[in-house]
């Protein structure tokens, strides 16, 4: 016993001098970050073939090594079941159809699984339930909305319904009729809500049996707002409706029992000395509820503004993205990163963000991809 213990004593000191190999992987983990897939949809025809993929880096924000996982018809919009193993996409066509891929073995390509027809023309928007068990989508050009049933393994069954706006706005020829452009399922799967641009209207459809019933309308906007895309506030019965032609974000309360909402706010994107051409496209919240996020194409930024509790905006800032035409964006999941796509510069640029204040700060990280206009971690 007593001849082990200089070489037990040596063996410590080893130990002691030179840490373990999983402790110093561990560190250079923690040191470079951890790269996460963030899939792109894109409009093809002009240089993309489908949905690509690109890594980013959680700690620094860079993006790398750009590659096509399915090529695929103009994926203008995408959604991504709660488990990553289904993509659903639109294929915004002349002949609207919309699609679901499922990861091969190894998880390096996407394989079509099913594909439907979106019941009308240039499909724009396509969006989950909380139980993933059905799919909307919002036809833009035809102004109607589609419903149908998801399988387990993530196949589209054919749509169950089909619902057509009527009506129309006053700005020629944005509003020359309806233009359907967002469906949002309610966090209670009770109602599905349809924005329109063409007639400045949200409208409700309660969903019965798997089914979406009569309409109803949940909101009227001011002639002329154009809205175009719908996001609900994390823990309150609020939700926030960006006006594509108008350039404004309104502010709303839920009435949850009849689907009806009521105005709280309505405040600009712009800064008030910007006179130029805008039609904004894309907005987020912070997953406190605190900030919220709203892209400007012509003025080429991001407003940011702090959210009260009871819904009022106060605009904070308004942070150019360092590209052309940012129709959409998305914060990254730990949010310490908002991530810009630009359709005309054909890149992506990434923005650190201030937990604390909401305010954005361009990291100088970006890469180029033709016609970039989803992301989605």
């Amino acid at each position: 016993m007593n001849k082990l213990i200089p070489t037990l004593l040596l063996f410590a000191a080893l130990f002691t001098i030179f840490p373990s190999c999983t402790n110093e992987k561990k560190s250079n983990q923690e040191e470079s970050g951890t790269d996460l897939r963030l899939l792109v949809g894109t409009f093809t025809g002009s240089g993309s073939e489908g949905i690509y993929q690109v890594n980013f880096n959680t700690r620094t924000g860079a993006l790398s090594e750009k590659k096509r996982v399915v090529e695929t018809s103009n994926p203008a919009y995408l959604t991504i079941s709660k488990d990553r193993t289904n993509v659903f996409s639109v294929n915004e066509n002349e002949k609207g159809s919309v699609s679901s891929f499922k990861w091969n073995a190894d998880k390096s390509m996407l394989e079509r699984i099913s594909e439907q027809s979106s019941k009308g023309s240039s499909p724009c928007y396509i969006e989950l339930n909380q139980k993933e068990d059905l799919l909307a989508t919002a036809n833009y050009v035809t102004g109607n909305i589609a419903l149908y049933p998801v399988n387990k393994d993530g196949s589209i069954q054919p749509a169950v319904s089909v619902k057509q706006h009527t009506g129309h706005g006053p700005v020629v020829p944005n509003q020359e009729g309806p233009h359907a452009h967002c469906v949002r399922f309610s966090e209670d799967g009770r109602w599905l809500y349809a924005v329109d641009l063409g007639n400045d209207k949200v409208l409700a459809y309660p969903i019965v049996n798997g089914e979406a019933g009569d309409e109803k309308v949940a909101l009227e906007l001011d002639p002329g707002d154009g809205p175009r895309h719908l996001i609900f506030h994390p823990s309150k019965n609020i939700a926030f409706i960006i006006n594509e032609l108008s350039s404004t974000v309104v502010s709303v309360s839920v009435n949850n029992q009849t689907g009806e909402f009521t105005r709280i706010a309505k405040l600009s994107t712009l800064p008030k000395d910007y006179e130029g051409k805008n039609a904004c496209a894309d907005i987020h919240i912070s997953g406190d509820g605190r900030f919220l996020y709203a892209s400007n194409r012509g003025h080429n930024s991001i407003a940011v503004f702090k959210i009260s509790g009871d819904g009022e905006l106060e605009k904070i800032a308004t942070e150019l993205v360092h590209g052309n035409w940012p129709r959409n964006f998305t914060l990254s999941p730990n949010e310490n990163f908002l991530l810009v796509a630009n359709r005309r510069s054909n890149d992506i640029t990434v923005f650190k963000r201030d937990p604390d204040s909401g305010l954005l700060i361009f990291t100088g990280e970006k890469i180029e991809i033709d016609e970039p206009v989803c992301l989605k971690f």
